[in-house]
């Protein structure tokens, strides 16, 4: 019998996605005539729905012009930037710890469910995890409250036993939208203070730390 459910978030929670990302967004804005702005500047916008995230990085709401815009980002993202990615430290021992301590572990991630895929493979996750879920390349739950709510009514969670783990207040906005506990982790993108304030109900430095307070 399961101990519980544990829905991770994917980018700057169990990898760092950062640099292909970053890359593929310079490479669509750059193909636009736009000039990019900063890394630390695109930073902001890994974690966000990518429809979202282009609207903001074009200053505009032309539907047309933000199709465009994912659309070249995908083509790089696709063959090059996906695999710009890295496991973070300690995050396979601890799977394999919540595992053991038979905790049921499922991805949700913004991003499109048929690179979330193909990046669990690529870095030999998919033992640990009994589904990934993600948006559809149409946009469609890239929210991250509708990507949640829609895995909870396929796996038939509970609130009292379901932890969402995440980097950003996206993660924890979702969680809250559908009475989960939220669970912020520091290791990615957002801050602690991002966080906070967005109501996560745990924070933690480390996977090490995460895995000792949900198995004590």
């Amino acid at each position: 019998m399961s101990r519980g459910h544990l829905l991770f978030d994917l980018d700057g929670t169990l990898t760092d996605s950062r640099p292909g990302i970053l890359k593929s967004m310079r490479h669509a804005l750059t193909v636009l005539g736009i000039e990019p702005p900063s890394d630390e500047a695109l930073v902001r916008f890994i974690g966000p729905p990518t429809q979202d995230a282009f609207r903001d990085l074009l200053g505009s709401s032309d539907p047309t012009l933000n199709a465009r815009a994912i659309a070249v980002y995908r083509e790089r993202f696709s063959t090059l930037g996906m695999f710009e990615n890295s496991v973070y430290p300690g995050v396979v021992d601890g799977l394999e710890a919540l595992r053991a301590s038979d905790f049921t572990l499922l991805v949700a991630t913004s991003k499109p469910e048929v690179y979330a895929n193909q990046i669990i493979d690529h870095f030999e996750l998919r033992r640990f995890f009994r589904h990934v879920y993600g948006s559809e390349l149409t946009g469609e739950r890239g929210s991250k409250g509708d990507l949640i709510e829609h895995v909870i009514a396929s796996e038939g969670l509970t609130s009292g036993t379901t932890w969402m783990i995440g980097d950003r207040l996206h993660d924890i906005h979702g969680a809250k939208l559908n009475k989960l506990r939220a669970a912020g982790v520091t290791w990615g993108y957002g801050s602690r203070e991002e966080l906070m304030a967005a109501g996560a109900d745990a924070l933690f430095g480390s996977m090490p730390e995460l895995v000792r307070a949900l198995t004590s």
